[in-house]
């Protein structure tokens, strides 16, 4: 054929590669190609299989085979079914086109992935007939091939890794994929190390990103902010080598576009304009949300936080998300139509004119998807919305006197009046209503000046001032100084830029609009200088005291971590709270888009280092300073041995084989073990104390259970409540020092203790009967008797006190073996006295004889209260004052009386005598 037109298989083979190509001239019209022995053969021949088409600088070339080379440019691959001619009959039979993009690999992969894996594998009747062994190796394949593709270079000759080469990073899943594989198969331990470092990272986010379609709007705002820290952390890490630009530029990109199609896909299963409204909008806000916060975050890490971050400065022009912008822009275009198309609902009455309103308004928007943005959906998007607004001019001509009504009623109200123009927004911003409220606008203008000039007053009264106090800025939680006021200034700022945006969109057109952004706008530059001399003067003070070794901000690795104190005996670590506050700075005002100086950042990252180990050990250090104070003082030479094991590790913080350098920060293993042995010894310690303190509880609670029984009436309740306390005991007796178990009062032995017990009871009744008959100071007295005899001799003070008509203090206690005691106005008769260390015979001490009894009874003696100027009984020179103990365990001390001893008192004191009240 000299013609190709006339062959409709070659016409069919020049249109399809005329198109892929986009040639303008058409290929038939060139003799050379329409007589192509490379096109005959796959045509005519039945054996020749395939004919390949390239488009290079020389033009058009057909080839009956495809070589390696081939894949450096786009190529077009027709190919034939089965063996046979092609004929006008089997020509869309027996042909299928394919095309190839930079590699072949890149090409399957993308053609199992989207066509053939979802078909065979999720379609019901296609998965269903298919071979589950041949799905598992399609499976394989579509991975295998997408691992491939992720580490292969565009020298396709060798299939090596290099990270600048994003052709196969499609989707963010895809990235975090990526760092697996790169984890598992570096070839180095440090690539392998510096993956894993960023797997982990992304791990924070990977799971919501593979699941993202089964997510809700509301969830995947909250994601853009969890992956807004994740990308941060990733750019900011310092621990390997950094992130390449390229490649998180491209990660920024396919994450804008992964939220992107989340929207539209979400906001595609609705009917934005016969759904109702409250889901509409709900749905359009999110749906804003998402894209306004990704292309700020873009905006915010790439144009202003990572510029200025020294350790990995962006070099690049910042990242701006256009197509998502716009896509965001386009929603609140459709918000914007639903939310005027409501307002006028709400305005217009309930008559044919609602009824027209409400089934021609959207008619323009028929057959067109909003959600779709792109350049070619954009003209029949701006016709729609062009036709809506002539749709919707007469409504809004009856409504604006209505609107204009309605405002005009609250306008002295400067806070109403904004919440009314700000809710019927969309309404004020159409050129027909606008025109109508032209002195309400006017009136809300005036009210934004005053604003102005309050928030500017509010700003100059609290500036100087402390942060919390009347006249400083307001305070908030867990923040500095520094951080406070630049907090509280922010706040400022977005108010000022708030009314700025309510000006500008609806009252520009104002003739005081220009004077009222003029002085809105020297507000905001005055906050903003305030903001950063806040920041330069903290920057100052902490280089400042970077270079005073006793401000608390440096912190030298080498140095010990903690150390007991000579002079209180405390313990304290080398990690000053300053440090903590430092860091909690650093990274507020990070947050807040400040570059921290670099000298500061550094100090700042050398604190973080050790920060986790520094609030562990302060921990143990507050446990150790404390616990005297959490033990009952009764109980502490019980927990003796644990105490001291704890100080012996606190002391001995030494490492290495000999133990003979002191733990350092910068040395991770042995302070990581130091610390495991200081919290095990400290919990140790603290189990034991509560234990005992809760048995201390336990015992105090049964003793004044005991207190409260009747012991002639109750005698088996007594007898089980004192089994249950000696059951106590015995589970505590091996801690239980003899000190502790001896503080109960009389004998060890319980049924001797309770045998004194009645019987110090029936002896004060006797007492009792005596003192009624006026007799009781006649009678020879048994201090013994009394449950606590000391009480007995003050009381006797005071009455001789009083029946003399002197002060107490002006009497001092005597006793008389000789007789009465003449000076004393009340005195009492006291036998029951025995004495230990030596005899007495009633006139003077003497020493114990061999066969001498260790304790031997006192003669009865008079014992009485005198003035101090009298003359006792007996001279001092001649006398030694011994005690008078309640037991001969002598652990209570009753009174001290001169007992005569013949002189040469030193030798009575080393013989040990003392005397004490007999046994109940």
């Amino acid at each position: 054929m000299a013609n190709g037109t006339a062959d409709v298989r070659k016409l069919f083979i020049f249109t399809t590669t005329q198109n892929y190509f986009g040639l303008m001239s058409e290929l038939w019209d060139q003799p050379l190609l329409c007589n192509c022995l490379e096109i005959n053969n796959f045509l005519d021949d039945g054996n020749q299989m395939l004919l390949r088409v390239q488009r290079s600088d020389a033009g058009i070339s057909f080839s009956n085979t495809i070589e390696f080379g081939d894949t450096k440019d786009k190529v077009l691959v027709f190919f034939k079914l089965r063996p046979e001619v092609i004929t006008d009959e089997n020509l869309h039979d027996n042909i299928l086109v394919s095309s190839m993009l930079e590699s072949p690999i890149s090409s399957l992969y993308q053609a199992v992935r989207q066509i053939f894996a979802p078909m065979l594998l999720k379609d019901q009747e296609w998965s269903r007939n298919f071979d589950p062994k041949l799905q598992n190796l399609l499976s394989e394949l579509e991975a295998g091939l997408g691992i491939v593709l992720r580490r292969s270079d565009t020298n396709l000759t060798k299939l090596k890794f290099k990270e600048d080469d994003t052709r196969g990073i499609l989707t963010p899943s895809d990235e975090f994929q990526f760092w697996i594989e790169q984890a598992h198969r570096g070839n180095k331990q440090i690539s392998k190390e510096r993956a894993n470092y960023f797997k982990e990272l992304f791990e924070t986010i990977a799971r919501e990103f593979y699941n993202l379609d089964s997510l809700s709007l509301l969830e995947v705002v909250d994601l853009v902010e969890t992956t807004q820290d994740v990308v941060d952390d990733v750019w900011r890490q310092t621990e390997h080598d950094h992130y390449p630009e390229s490649r998180m530029l491209h990660l920024l990109d396919i994450i804008g576009g992964s939220f992107g199609r989340f929207v539209q896909k979400k906001l595609g299963t609705l009917n934005l304009w016969e759904d109702a409204y409250y889901l509409v909008k709900e749905s359009l806000k999110a749906g804003i949300s998402i894209c306004e916060q990704w292309v700020i975050v873009c905006n915010h890490l790439t144009g202003q936080v990572w510029q200025r971050y020294v350790p990995h400065p962006w070099k690049n022009e910042k990242y701006f998300p256009e197509t998502l912008d716009k896509l965001g822009k386009r929603l609140e275009e459709v918000l914007a139509v639903r939310t005027i198309h409501e307002k006028l609902l709400y305005f217009l009455p309930a008559s044919e004119e609602k009824i027209i309103c409400l089934t021609r308004v959207f008619e323009p928007f028929t057959g067109l998807n909003p959600v779709q943005y792109n350049p070619y959906t954009e003209p029949l998007w701006k016709a729609a919305v062009s036709q809506y607004e002539k749709i919707i001019a007469p409504a809004e001509q009856k409504i604006a006197g209505k609107l204009k009504s309605c405002i005009s009623e609250i306008q002295d109200s400067p806070q109403q009046l904004l919440q009314a123009f700000l809710k019927y927004k969309e309404l004020v911003k159409r050129p027909t209503i606008s025109k109508e409220l032209m002195l309400e606008r006017e009136t809300l203008l005036a009210r934004l000046v005053d604003s102005i000039k309050d928030f500017r007053s509010d700003f100059e009264n609290r500036c100087r001032g402390i942060p919390g106090d009347a006249s400083g800025p307001l305070s908030g939680k867990n923040l500095s100084e520094v951080v406070n006021n630049i907090v509280w200034v922010r706040q400022l700022e977005l108010k000022v830029d708030d009314t700025i945006k309510i000006a500008e969109a609806l009252l520009s057109d104002l003739s005081g609009f220009r004077c009222f952004h003029r002085n809105a706008e020297d507000l905001l530059d005055q906050l903003k200088l305030y903001e950063q001399e806040q920041f330069d003067d903290w920057s100052r003070d902490i280089q400042s005291g970077l270079s005073d070794s006793r401000s608390g901000l440096c912190i030298e690795a080498s140095s010990r971590i903690m150390e007991l104190d000579s002079n209180d005996g405390s313990l304290k670590v080398h990690y000053s709270d300053r440090l903590v506050i430092l860091l909690r700075e650093v990274r507020q005002l990070s947050a807040l888009g400040f570059v921290i100086p670099a000298k500061i950042q550094q100090v700042a990252n050398i604190a973080q280092k050790f920060c986790k180990q520094a609030i562990i050990l302060k921990q143990v250090a507050h446990f150790y300073n404390s616990i005297d104070q959490q033990m009952i003082r009764s109980q502490r030479p019980m927990m003796l041995q644990s105490a001291l094991a704890f100080e012996q590790i606190i002391k001995n913080s030494k490492t290495g084989s000999g133990g003979k350098s002191q733990i350092t920060w910068d040395n991770p293993k042995e302070l990581e073990g130091y610390i495991q042995k200081l919290q095990n010894a400290a919990e140790r310690l603290a189990t034991e104390n509560r234990k005992l303190r809760k048995w201390h509880t336990t015992f105090c609670e049964k003793v004044v259970v005991l207190m409260n029984i009747d012991l002639l009436r109750q005698q088996q309740r007594w007898k089980d409540g004192l089994q249950e306390l000696r059951t106590g005991l015995a589970t505590v007796e091996a801690q239980c020092p003899l000190a502790w178990q001896s503080k109960w009062e009389g004998p060890e032995d319980p049924l001797q203790y309770l045998r004194g017990l009645v019987a110090r009871a029936l002896a004060i009744q006797n007492w009792v009967d005596k003192a009624e008959k006026q007799a009781l100071l006649s009678e020879t007295l048994d201090l013994s008797e009394l449950f606590h005899p000391d009480t007995f001799l003050n009381a006797l003070r005071q009455e001789t006190a009083r029946a003399v008509g002197r002060s107490v203090d002006s009497l001092k206690f005597v006793a008389s073996w000789k007789g009465r005691l003449p000076e004393a106005k009340l005195q009492i008769k006291i036998s029951g006295l025995l004495l230990e260390g030596c005899s007495f015979d009633g006139n003077q001490l003497s020493e114990n004889q061999l066969d001498s009894p260790s304790v031997s009874s006192v003669l009865p003696c008079f014992m009485g209260w005198i003035p101090q100027d009298a003359c006792g009984p007996y001279s001092l020179d001649e006398c030694i004052s011994l005690p008078v103990y309640t037991s001969a365990e002598r652990d209570r001390v009753v009174t001290n009386i001169d007992v005569p001893c013949g002189g040469n008192q030193d030798q009575w004191i080393q013989c040990g005598a003392a005397l004490f009240l007999k046994n109940q």
